[in-house]
Protein backbone atom coordinates (compact mmCIF):
# COMPACT_ATOMS: atom_id res chain seq x y z
CA UNK A 1 0.00 0.00 0.00
CA UNK A 2 1.26 3.48 -0.81
CA UNK A 3 2.24 5.41 2.31
CA UNK A 4 1.12 8.69 0.79
CA UNK A 5 -1.89 7.33 -1.07
CA UNK A 6 -3.53 5.54 1.85
CA UNK A 7 -3.74 8.67 4.06
CA UNK A 8 -7.22 10.22 3.96
CA UNK A 9 -7.37 13.87 2.90
CA UNK A 10 -9.29 16.03 5.38
CA UNK A 11 -11.82 18.40 3.80
CA UNK A 12 -11.31 21.93 5.09
CA UNK A 13 -14.34 23.96 6.17
CA UNK A 14 -15.75 25.95 3.24
CA UNK A 15 -14.58 23.47 0.59
CA UNK A 16 -17.02 21.38 -1.47
CA UNK A 17 -15.85 18.33 -3.42
CA UNK A 18 -18.02 16.60 -6.00
CA UNK A 19 -17.30 13.70 -8.29
CA UNK A 20 -19.20 12.70 -11.41
CA UNK A 21 -18.11 10.42 -14.27
CA UNK A 22 -14.41 10.55 -13.31
CA UNK A 23 -14.37 14.36 -13.07
CA UNK A 24 -13.57 15.73 -9.62
CA UNK A 25 -14.52 19.33 -8.82
CA UNK A 26 -13.17 21.24 -5.83
CA UNK A 27 -14.87 24.54 -4.90
CA UNK A 28 -13.60 26.90 -2.23
CA UNK A 29 -13.42 30.55 -1.22
CA UNK A 30 -10.75 31.39 -3.82
CA UNK A 31 -12.24 29.57 -6.81
CA UNK A 32 -12.91 26.25 -8.47
CA UNK A 33 -10.61 23.53 -9.87
CA UNK A 34 -11.35 20.47 -12.02
CA UNK A 35 -9.43 17.27 -12.72
CA UNK A 36 -10.23 14.13 -14.70
CA UNK A 37 -9.18 11.23 -12.48
CA UNK A 38 -7.31 8.28 -14.01
CA UNK A 39 -9.69 5.34 -14.67
CA UNK A 40 -7.69 2.95 -12.43
CA UNK A 41 -7.99 5.27 -9.42
CA UNK A 42 -11.14 5.48 -7.29
CA UNK A 43 -11.96 8.57 -5.24
CA UNK A 44 -14.45 8.22 -2.36
CA UNK A 45 -15.77 11.53 -1.03
CA UNK A 46 -17.45 11.63 2.39
CA UNK A 47 -18.51 14.59 4.56
CA UNK A 48 -15.15 15.10 6.30
CA UNK A 49 -12.51 13.37 4.15
CA UNK A 50 -11.51 12.05 0.75
CA UNK A 51 -10.03 8.57 0.34
CA UNK A 52 -8.11 7.56 -2.79
CA UNK A 53 -7.81 3.84 -3.68
CA UNK A 54 -6.43 1.85 -6.58
CA UNK A 55 -7.69 -1.26 -8.35
CA UNK A 56 -4.56 -3.43 -8.30
CA UNK A 57 -1.00 -3.57 -7.00
CA UNK A 58 0.77 -3.02 -10.32
CA UNK A 59 3.73 -0.63 -10.32
CA UNK A 60 2.03 2.01 -12.48
CA UNK A 61 -1.11 2.01 -10.33
CA UNK A 62 0.91 2.30 -7.12
CA UNK A 63 2.57 5.42 -8.56
CA UNK A 64 -0.79 6.86 -9.65
CA UNK A 65 -2.24 6.21 -6.18
CA UNK A 66 0.14 8.58 -4.40
CA UNK A 67 0.07 11.05 -7.30
CA UNK A 68 -3.70 11.49 -7.31
CA UNK A 69 -3.86 11.82 -3.54
CA UNK A 70 -1.26 14.63 -3.73
CA UNK A 71 -3.05 16.30 -6.65
CA UNK A 72 -6.39 16.35 -4.82
CA UNK A 73 -4.72 17.66 -1.66
CA UNK A 74 -3.06 20.43 -3.73
CA UNK A 75 -6.44 21.33 -5.22
CA UNK A 76 -7.97 21.67 -1.73
CA UNK A 77 -5.03 23.80 -0.53
CA UNK A 78 -5.24 25.93 -3.68
CA UNK A 79 -8.91 26.86 -3.33
CA UNK A 80 -8.44 27.70 0.37
CA UNK A 81 -5.04 29.41 0.56
CA UNK A 82 -3.71 29.68 -3.00
CA UNK A 83 -0.10 29.34 -4.12
CA UNK A 84 2.63 31.88 -4.83
CA UNK A 85 6.16 31.77 -6.26
CA UNK A 86 8.58 34.64 -5.83
CA UNK A 87 11.21 35.54 -8.41
CA UNK A 88 14.19 37.86 -8.04
CA UNK A 89 15.92 39.78 -10.81
CA UNK A 90 19.68 40.24 -10.44
CA UNK A 91 21.70 42.49 -12.73
CA UNK A 92 22.55 46.13 -13.36
CA UNK A 93 19.68 47.71 -15.30
CA UNK A 94 17.51 44.60 -15.09
CA UNK A 95 13.98 45.38 -13.93
CA UNK A 96 10.33 44.40 -14.20
CA UNK A 97 7.14 46.44 -14.17
CA UNK A 98 3.45 45.88 -14.73
CA UNK A 99 1.86 47.45 -17.81
CA UNK A 100 -1.83 46.89 -17.13
CA UNK A 101 -2.15 43.14 -16.60
CA UNK A 102 1.02 42.33 -18.55
CA UNK A 103 4.53 42.03 -17.18
CA UNK A 104 7.27 43.99 -18.94
CA UNK A 105 10.83 42.77 -18.38
CA UNK A 106 14.01 44.64 -19.20
CA UNK A 107 16.67 41.96 -18.79
CA UNK A 108 19.57 42.92 -21.01
CA UNK A 109 18.07 42.41 -24.44
CA UNK A 110 17.71 45.19 -27.04
CA UNK A 111 13.95 45.13 -26.50
CA UNK A 112 11.66 44.68 -23.49
CA UNK A 113 9.91 41.32 -23.07
CA UNK A 114 6.14 41.59 -22.55
CA UNK A 115 4.50 38.57 -20.91
CA UNK A 116 0.73 38.17 -20.55
CA UNK A 117 -0.21 35.68 -17.81
CA UNK A 118 -2.77 32.93 -18.51
CA UNK A 119 -6.23 33.10 -16.97
CA UNK A 120 -6.20 32.34 -13.25
CA UNK A 121 -2.70 33.74 -12.63
CA UNK A 122 -1.94 37.14 -11.14
CA UNK A 123 1.44 38.82 -11.37
CA UNK A 124 2.71 41.51 -8.99
CA UNK A 125 5.90 43.55 -8.87
CA UNK A 126 6.32 44.94 -5.34
CA UNK A 127 9.74 46.30 -6.35
CA UNK A 128 11.50 46.57 -9.69
CA UNK A 129 13.56 43.46 -8.94
CA UNK A 130 10.87 41.19 -7.45
CA UNK A 131 8.02 39.35 -9.16
CA UNK A 132 5.26 37.40 -7.38
CA UNK A 133 3.32 34.80 -9.38
CA UNK A 134 0.13 33.69 -7.59
CA UNK A 135 -2.96 31.61 -8.29
CA UNK A 136 -5.01 28.65 -7.08
CA UNK A 137 -3.55 25.97 -9.40
CA UNK A 138 -0.14 24.84 -8.09
CA UNK A 139 0.94 23.36 -11.43
CA UNK A 140 0.05 26.49 -13.38
CA UNK A 141 1.79 28.80 -10.87
CA UNK A 142 4.98 26.74 -11.17
CA UNK A 143 4.73 26.63 -14.96
CA UNK A 144 4.31 30.42 -15.29
CA UNK A 145 7.19 31.06 -12.84
CA UNK A 146 9.42 28.72 -14.86
CA UNK A 147 8.42 30.47 -18.11
CA UNK A 148 9.32 33.90 -16.68
CA UNK A 149 12.63 32.52 -15.37
CA UNK A 150 13.41 31.07 -18.82
CA UNK A 151 13.53 34.56 -20.38
CA UNK A 152 16.91 35.12 -18.66
CA UNK A 153 18.06 32.21 -16.46
CA UNK A 154 20.84 33.09 -14.01
CA UNK A 155 24.33 32.70 -15.44
CA UNK A 156 27.12 31.11 -13.36
CA UNK A 157 29.81 33.83 -13.61
CA UNK A 158 28.14 36.95 -12.24
CA UNK A 159 24.77 35.45 -11.21
CA UNK A 160 22.81 37.85 -13.43
CA UNK A 161 19.33 36.83 -14.51
CA UNK A 162 15.94 35.83 -13.10
CA UNK A 163 16.01 33.33 -10.24
CA UNK A 164 13.61 31.88 -7.70
CA UNK A 165 13.71 33.47 -4.26
CA UNK A 166 16.28 31.61 -2.18
CA UNK A 167 17.68 29.69 -5.18
CA UNK A 168 21.40 29.00 -4.90
CA UNK A 169 23.40 29.72 -8.05
CA UNK A 170 26.59 27.68 -8.39
CA UNK A 171 29.27 30.15 -9.32
CA UNK A 172 32.23 29.51 -11.61
CA UNK A 173 35.58 31.24 -11.46
CA UNK A 174 36.30 33.58 -14.34
CA UNK A 175 39.42 33.56 -16.45
CA UNK A 176 42.60 33.28 -14.42
CA UNK A 177 45.16 36.01 -15.04
CA UNK A 178 47.91 34.89 -17.38
CA UNK A 179 51.14 34.21 -15.55
CA UNK A 180 54.49 34.22 -17.23
CA UNK A 181 56.39 31.06 -16.60
CA UNK A 182 59.84 32.39 -17.63
CA UNK A 183 62.50 33.53 -15.20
Amino acid sequence: MSRVGRKPIPIVKGVQITQKDGLITVRGPKGELFARVHPNITVDVSQSEVVVTRRSDEKEQRALHGLWRALIQNMIAGVTNGYAKKLEIVGVGYRAEMKGKKLQLMVGYSHPIVFGPPEGITLETPTQTNIIVSGIDKQLVGLVAAKIRSFRPPEPYKGKGIKYEGEYIRRKAGKAAATTGTK
